[in-house]
């Protein structure tokens, strides 16, 4: 079949009430002797069943041909005239038949493309359409989400849709954010916090400030890249559309010489060979070949979609069935990109109250301090006690305190001089397993370590593991320095790590491992990774991430779940493996259909039966690909 790319108004439910019609009248006409009724019912079947099929082989030859300024026909027009010849033969059933069952693989074409869409419709259902907004007067209208001006601030009630990103001035809720992140359990929100429009308000109320137009947002973005997938496809899918037309030109030219030759060549006479050329136009006809790749590839894209994996287009999809290498980001896709304490190692032997007063002490000093790492120490010191004190952030340093005559610094290594042998082993050991360390003193003197570090997915080994096993190289780019990053990858069994890297350079190391290994996937989810996306052969975006990422990438894990990665990377196997089973299977059929008719051993009848029935085969055969892939 070939890809069309007009709107297809004519394949709905009316055409297809037409369609069951004209079947219904081809079988009734199998049971008429009378050869004037047969002939009337198969012409109504043709008709009503193949009415679209007989107009697009007419009207796209037509446009096609004047574009191009040659004579570029289609499939649908080599269907139509092989069914007036079988006509002029008297050949009423094969003409009715041929017209049948190439019309019903439309409708199973058709059938792959609406299941390729389902996912995403779901997800437009989702977008959100009006918003409360907050008047001058203090009261409250009810907008239009495209009327919405970033500093606009609106309420969003208990199980209201959020209308679009913002952030909380008021207010504390716990929001379902699914139709973005996938996760299923809700995020509790609060003043200052980001929400993203699509997500579902939860039991409180709040208000916002509107920070993005609505087409900017991060659903907007994903709703961006999804809209491109029925217009994108596969490499093999392209050169089938551009071979189709080559191919039915070929067919046309060679049917009067087919024709010609079974005239003067075989002495088959003058019936025998525009018989045997009318079977000739059916059994070389591309149809199974055109179908063999676009059904299949959207039946793929709809089983991803399914598992929350968006992809742009049959071409990326393709892609990944001959990845080499694939490289990731560090934090926020292998890891959690939220810091942990892991240990706090106090260098003497201490009392259980004068360890308690420690924790207090480091407690309450995080409590006044807006660095990163303080949210980690001050999770793992919940239950500690607070004191009151007055807190100095020294920039460059860390945070020093006075309490009770006694002089207190949390800092990183490099402020302390008074280090023994014991820290130093203790500190290299905890930065060689890829934590931050961090020292507490009193009175100059180091009472503890903190050792801190963002942990990695509990998906990414599963994920690298994988990889490694298919042979594909595996590399982790972070800005973070060598050493915790190379910890990181000893944890995964990650092959090579890049390290200090900045973000300019992220797309450089990605260039660098197409010249070495050929088809590569990045994996990222910040805006320094955006260039990388691009710059890859084919971009994953964390479905967390910024917009950006997800703007420029060619699919979005929507769960954060990196086994999703593997999953895709099968479902690309599979469609490979179909693809190529459904072009051998095409080609060999018209072999088979075309040396059977020159040596007389094919009818008309089995030609139609046998040739459109491999179309439906491939078709199905693709369709093979809706069946879901199992994680390991």
């Amino acid at each position: 079949m070939s890809n069309h790319n007009h709107d297809h108004q004519s394949i709905g439910l009316t055409s297809l009430q037409y369609f069951m019609l004209g079947l219904i009248l081809f079988i009734v006409g199998l049971f008429m002797k009378n050869m004037t009724i047969k002939l009337v019912l198969n012409l109504l079947s043709i008709i009503l069943a193949g009415h679209h099929i007989i107009f697009e082989g007419i009207e796209d030859t037509i446009q096609r041909t004047k574009e191009q300024k040659k004579f570029t026909p289609n499939i649908h027009l080599l269907m139509t005239v092989a069914a007036v010849g079988a006509l002029i033969l008297r050949e009423y059933n094969e003409a009715a038949l041929l017209i049948l069952i190439f019309a019903g693989a439309h409708f199973l074409e058709d059938y792959a493309e609406n299941k390729s869409k389902k996912e995403i419709t779901s997800l437009l259902q989702m977008n959100p359409t009006t918003a409360r907004r907050n008047t001058d007067n203090g009261e409250i209208e009810i907008v239009d989400v495209n009327d919405l001006k970033v500093g606009d601030i609106l309420t969003v009630l208990n199980g209201d849709q959020v209308p679009t990103d913002g952030k909380v001035l008021t207010g504390n809720t716990s929001i379902d954010q699914s139709s973005i992140t996938g996760e299923s359990i809700p995020v509790e929100i609060s003043v200052g916090d980001q929400v993203f429009g699509s997500t579902i308000n939860g039991t409180g109320t709040i208000t916002m400030e509107v920070t993005k137009a609505s087409s900017d947002t991060v659903f907007a973005k994903i709703m961006e890249l999804v809209s491109q997938t029925q217009t994108d496809v596969s490499q093999t899918a392209a050169f089938i559309q551009r071979l189709e037309p080559i191919y039915v030109n070929w067919v046309f030219i060679l049917a009067p010489v087919f024709y010609l030759l079974g005239i003067y060549g075989f002495k088959w006479g003058h019936d025998i060979s525009f018989y045997r050329t009318m079977v000739f136009l059916i059994s070389a006809a591309p149809c199974a070949l055109a179908a063999t790749d676009i059904p299949a590839t959207l039946s793929a894209i709809s089983n991803l979609a399914k598992n929350g994996i968006l992809f742009k287009g049959g071409s990326y999809l393709s892609n990944l069935s001959d990845l080499e290498a694939i490289a990731f980001d560090k934090t926020g896709t292998l890891t959690e990109g939220r810091p942990s304490v892991t240990n706090i190692k106090f260098v003497n032997e201490y009392n259980e109250q004068e360890i308690k007063h420690y924790e207090a002490m480091i407690a309450s000093m995080e409590r006044q301090s807006n660095h990163p790492l303080a949210r980690a120490i001050l999770s793992y010191l919940s239950s500690a006690s607070e004191l009151e004190l007055e807190v100095e952030n020294i920039i460059g340093v860390g945070l020093s305190a006075k309490y009770q005559d006694k002089d207190y610094l949390i800092g990183k290594p490099s402020s302390f001089t008074n280090t023994n042998q014991e820290i130093n082993d203790y500190t290299k050991r905890y930065e060689r397993e890829g934590n931050t360390v961090v020292y507490f003193a009193e009175n100059n003197q180091i009472v503890a370590l903190i050792a801190i570090k963002d942990k990695v997915k509990e998906t990414a080994k599963t994920a690298i593991d994988y990889f490694k096993g298919n042979d594909i190289h595996t590399v982790m780019i972070t800005g973070d320095a060598t050493m915790t990053g190379e910890a990181i990858a000893r944890e995964l069994g990650i092959d090579e790590v890049q390290g200090n890297v900045l973000p300019e350079n992220k797309s450089e190391i990605v260039k660098n491992l197409k010249e070495t290994y050929g088809i590569v996937a990045m994996v990222g989810d910040g805006v320094n990774d955006a260039p990388a996306l691009v710059m890859a052969d084919i971009g994953i975006a964390m479905g967390e991430g910024t917009d950006i990422a997800i703007e420029v990438a060619d699919a979005v894990l929507m769960k954060n779940d990196l086994k999703n990665i593997e999953i895709t990377h099968k479902v690309s196997k599979r469609l490979r493996k179909i693809v190529i089973q459904n072009i051998i299977f095409a080609m060999a059929v018209v072999l088979f259909l075309v040396i059977g008719n020159v040596f007389g051993l094919m009818n008309m009848s089995g030609a139609v039966l046998i040739h459109e029935g491999s179309t439906l085969v491939v078709i199905l055969n693709g369709l093979r690909m809706l069946k879901q892939t199992q994680k390991n």
